[in-house]
């Protein structure tokens, strides 16, 4: 039996079969990418789940499956288990959408390129919206952007959960390269400070927010 997230898969209930999630960044993917990932549902009787990370998962593999679907596949695991950064959860900004006043997927793509998988002490989520809709749910990531036309707003400290915590703001108007440099001074101080199994909202808890904001945005 393969450990969670060993060849990028996942055990499933009943401990049988298992699913693997294929890294679809920021919920993006191509036709040929969606014509690959239903044919090996076909080919191996399994089924695939929009999950709520914006990752498309194929469940009900068997283990001796798993290496063969990953080669047809062709594409990277993404990190839906483990105590890293996981997938980053974007609207699709000024891209797409109408009520957008920044551009959600470009600031997405380069903390999902930079930041993806990243180990840390616990697992951490981050959002980036386009407008104070916040349709990325940043009020329950560790760390998430949202635009507003006199640029970013910066938030940490949310999650869901049985315990659920509301991020809170750390800071507003910035640019994208001062959102980027903020994202990486977050990063790096919740890997050299928080607990193993704390996350963002409850080391803020503990350390308390306005000592934390002074460290991160001195």
């Amino acid at each position: 039996m393969l450990k969670d997230g060993e060849k990028g898969a996942v055990l499933q209930r009943g401990k049988k079969t298992y699913a693997i999630v294929p890294h679809c960044s920021l919920g993006l993917v191509t036709p040929d990418q969606l014509r690959r990932m239903a044919d090996i549902a076909d080919k191996f009787n399994a089924a695939l789940k929009i999950t709520s990370a914006q990752r498309i998962a194929i469940v009900g593999l068997q283990e001796e499956q798993i290496d063969q679907a990953w080669a047809e596949l062709g594409m990277d695991p993404g990190a839906a288990v483990g105590l890293c950064v996981r997938s980053v959860k974007a609207c699709p900004g000024i891209t797409f959408c109408r009520l957008a006043t920044r551009d959600s997927l470009a600031l997405a793509k380069r903390l999902d390129s930079e930041f993806h998988g990243r180990k840390l002490p616990w697992k951490f989520k981050m959002a980036v919206s386009g407008c104070v809709n916040q349709c990325a749910e940043n009020c329950i990531k560790d760390f998430g952007f949202f635009g507003k036309r006199s640029g970013w707003v910066v938030t940490v400290g949310g999650n869901g959960g049985s315990r659920p915590l509301l991020a809170m703001k750390l800071a507003e108007k910035l640019d994208d390269e001062q959102a980027f440099s903020l994202a990486t001074r977050v990063l790096d101080y919740f890997d050299a400070e928080a607990r193993k199994t704390e996350r963002m909202g409850r080391m803020l808890q503990r350390i308390g927010f306005e000592n934390f904001k002074k460290k991160v945005l001195a």
